[in-house]
């Protein structure tokens, strides 16, 4: 049986598992349906052109855990933050682990969406905001048709999250092969702030997919910032669905930086309504071997006065293929827009690809719109000049590809995840560079 229709079979086993009566019902129905018609995407469509899921939908695999594994920290402790004081929602092969979370609802709701969808607490923000923010495209809706857990985030109004939070998905390899379909929920009120860490890690070497959906709505002149961190092993293929709802006067910054996987796609999306919006996109990609990552990116601007600011570098190497398709959109109205969009790659083997497609659609006259893209190797009379200084040609060559990527480090406002990030680059670069990490 085809995973497609394995899944759509499997969505009454699912609803017996869920409250019927609850009124996510009725959207997890239709999503099903939507699934259904459109399917998986394949590379006849435009935005999956240099993309293929063939690979990674041919196995047979496990839609829902058979038992519940839990985790030693002392086992998994590496994967977090512990030099840094956070929230922490985390689970184990797609279930809730309590012992290795810190949750909160005091002041501000760091939770469960599992909760959020069948309580009536939480009945006023779900019917607002869960699945308002996403289109109705393939896995998005697979991801909405077998919504049950993942991250329930609610900073109200005119609140500080007092510290980050991480949310951490690990799959144990208790299964030969297993797909996971994380749902996330942040809302961020206005004049609140708060920042989120994400990380998906697989602890074995059975081949895992995740197909992940997460909506964040930013109220007025509220500020989200959020990270991913995608050092995933191997065999772990990773499907990250991201949408953006922004309101007047609203920052939100996404980094995301892509070190492993087997197949990663990122597809993030922002939505500007309200004047004064920035929306802040960077990205470092660093992969080798067969590694396959794929940024799509868009920014729809519909308002005047906004920024949007895209900055993504990528080091490949080896048989490891990049993929960056970013579009802006501005609308008629969205007069005295400044958008930025740049994507920069360094190629390290001739057997290395990188496909970029910057678009712009602009339909005001009165804005500041620029894309760039640039694709070469280092740079040899750099590689030349340190090397007659006495540095040897792997130190020159990784010094010169972390200061190609040193200005998106620059972005990152924490830190303690700052520094793990550089020791990530450095162990991508098989170097000691040198720097206080």
């Amino acid at each position: 049986m085809e995973l497609k229709e394995k899944l759509v079979s499997s969505f009454l086993a699912f609803e017996n598992t869920v409250d019927v009566d609850a009124p996510v019902h009725d959207i997890r129905s239709q999503a099903i349906k939507d699934f259904e018609e459109k399917g998986f995407p394949t590379k006849k469509e435009e935005a999956w052109k240099y993309t293929s899921l063939n690979a990674i939908l041919k196995h047979d695999y496990s839609i829902f855990p058979k038992e519940e594994n839990a985790l030693e920290f002392k086992d998994v402790q590496k994967y977090f933050l512990h030099d840094l004081d956070t929230y922490k929602i985390v689970f184990i092969d797609g279930k809730y682990s309590s012992h290795l979370s810190e949750t909160t609802h005091d002041k501000i709701d760091v939770c469960l969406m599992s909760s959020a969808l069948n309580h009536e607490k939480y009945k006023p923000i779900i019917d607002n905001y869960f699945n308002k923010a996403t289109p109705q495209d393939g896995l998005t809706s697979l991801n909405t048709a077998f919504s049950r857990e993942g991250a329930y985030i609610y900073i109200p109004k005119n609140k500080l999250a007092d510290k980050p939070i991480q949310v951490i998905h690990f799959s144990t390899g208790k299964e030969s092969t297993q797909l996971l379909q994380p749902r996330n929920l942040i809302v961020v009120e206005e004049n609140s702030h708060v920042q989120i860490i994400e990380r998906h890690q697989s602890l074995t070497d059975n081949p895992v997919l995740t197909n992940s959906v997460t909506e964040i709505f930013a109220d007025k002149r509220s500020f989200v910032d959020y990270y991913k961190i995608q050092n995933d092993n191997e065999n772990a293929s990773l499907i990250d669905n991201t949408y953006i709802k922004q309101q007047a006067q609203s920052v939100a910054s996404v980094h995301t930086f892509a070190f492993g996987g087997n197949i990663t796609r990122n597809n993030l999306n922002f939505y500007q309504y309200g004047e004064g919006i920035d929306s802040i996109l960077n990205g470092v990609t660093i992969i080798e071997g067969k590694q396959h990552v794929d940024h799509n990116t868009l920014v729809h601007h519909t308002e005047p006065n906004c920024e949007s600011h895209q900055d993504y570098k990528g080091i490949f190497d080896e048989k490891a293929t990049g993929v960056f398709n970013g579009k802006i959109i501005v609308n008629k109205e969205a007069q005295k827009t400044n958008a930025f969009q740049s994507n920069n790659n360094i190629l390290l083997s001739d057997k290395a690809t990188i496909n970029s497609k910057p678009q712009l659609e602009i339909f005001a006259d009165d804005v500041k719109c620029s894309h760039g893209c640039t694709i070469g190797q280092l740079d040899d009379q750099a590689l030349f000049y340190m090397r007659s200084r006495g540095i040897g040609e792997k130190e020159a060559r990784a010094l010169l590809m972390y200061a190609f990527a040193n200005n998106v480090l620059e972005s990152v406002k924490i830190p303690q995840l700052k520094q793990r990030i550089n020791k990530l680059i450095a162990n991508k670069l098989g170097v000691n560079i040198g720097f206080d990490l």
